[in-house]
């Protein structure tokens, strides 16, 4: 008589593995890595190696010292977080203060934080956008911004970039002259490495659609809330689209599988809470960008989301 094997539930596996998923989101980083490069010259390619490794070795480290099973660190999953912070800062970071950004990411947050705040599969913050908020947030680094091309003119390729006034969001805040919505699309302005070609964000976030690897309902819920509400305060929705993060967290940060509900209705009102409260701190806030304090409010907020939106078993009371 044919034995049965008894085992918890998935039973049923589609053939992906974490290293496959991580692997298609660095194919899908790969557009804006390069427009990173092609606009703000061969120091990103040193910033983002950098910052890998550090992270690769930091979270070695810390598995080492505390006796946790290092095979993980072949998943792709620390790479994939280096890289996604290592676009949402500005090209002339200095390598010390972005390789302690990874430090707090992948230590504090990925492993400490996580063990603590978070659970099976679970996190309270995604460790990209701790990194990110190290970097633009605490130091000066996040005021001013590398103009792109501008390494062309440096005397050396790795120095300092000439600087960028401000961010698009900072000229229509102030209400000066834009770029055309051509170069803000292309990502001709002033701006992180990852988040000023729209172009390049947009050919990445399709292959991940494609891939299946994340939901469209996180992106479309919040990008969509934020065109419509700006459009009924009466501002140009292209201009906010095109402009600061919002495309590159809507894609690459709101959707990570562990800081982000998991039915599909948690992710439409996690998308619409991301958009309003960006919304509300562009318009009115004392900042100009808004989607950084969005995700992180949001990111606390999941497991009320998941709670509240559980599906409900059959014939249960």
């Amino acid at each position: 008589m044919r034995k049965s094997a008894t085992a918890a539930s998935p039973h049923i596996h589609d053939g992906s593995s974490t290293k496959r998923i991580m692997l298609d989101v660095i194919i899908a980083l790969v557009p804006a890595s390069i427009t990173a490069t092609v606009f703000f010259g061969p120091a990103v390619l040193l910033l983002t190696a950098a910052t890998i490794a550090a992270a690769v070795l930091f979270d070695w480290g810390f598995r080492r010292i505390f006796k946790r099973d290092v095979s993980n660190i072949f998943d792709l999953s620390v790479v994939v977080s280096a890289l996604i912070m290592v676009l949402g800062i500005p090209s002339n970071t200095s390598l010390w203060l972005s390789i302690l950004a990874a430090g707090v990411a992948i230590v504090v947050v990925k492993h400490v934080a996580k063990r603590l705040l978070g659970g099976a599969g679970r996190s309270m913050f995604n460790p990209a956008l701790i990194g990110h908020i190290v970097v633009t947030e605490l130091t000066a680094y996040g005021t001013s911004y590398p103009t792109p091309m501008s390494w062309l003119e440096s005397s050396s390729y790795f120095g300092a970039d000439a600087m960028a006034s401000a961010t698009p969001l900072q000229l229509l805040a102030d209400g000066n002259m834009l770029p055309s919505l051509w170069q803000l699309f292309l990502g001709l302005h002033g701006g992180t490495m990852g988040e000023t070609s729209i172009l390049a964000l947009l050919i990445g976030a399709g292959y991940l659609v494609w891939r299946r690897v994340i939901s469209p309902a996180i992106p479309l819920a919040y990008i969509g809330t934020t065109i419509l509400v700006v459009t009924l305060a009466g501002h140009d929705p292209l201009l906010h689209l095109l402009s600061g993060s919002l495309v590159f967290v809507a894609f690459f940060m709101a959707t990570d599988y562990a800081t982000s509900p998991i039915n599909l209705k948690g992710k439409i009102l996690f998308g619409i809470g991301c958009g309003l409260i960006t919304v509300l701190i562009r318009l009115y806030g004392s900042t100009t960008e808004g989607v950084t304090v969005a995700l992180l409010v949001m990111n606390t907020l999941v497991i009320f989301i998941d709670r509240l939106t559980l599906p409900k078993a059959l014939n249960h009371r």
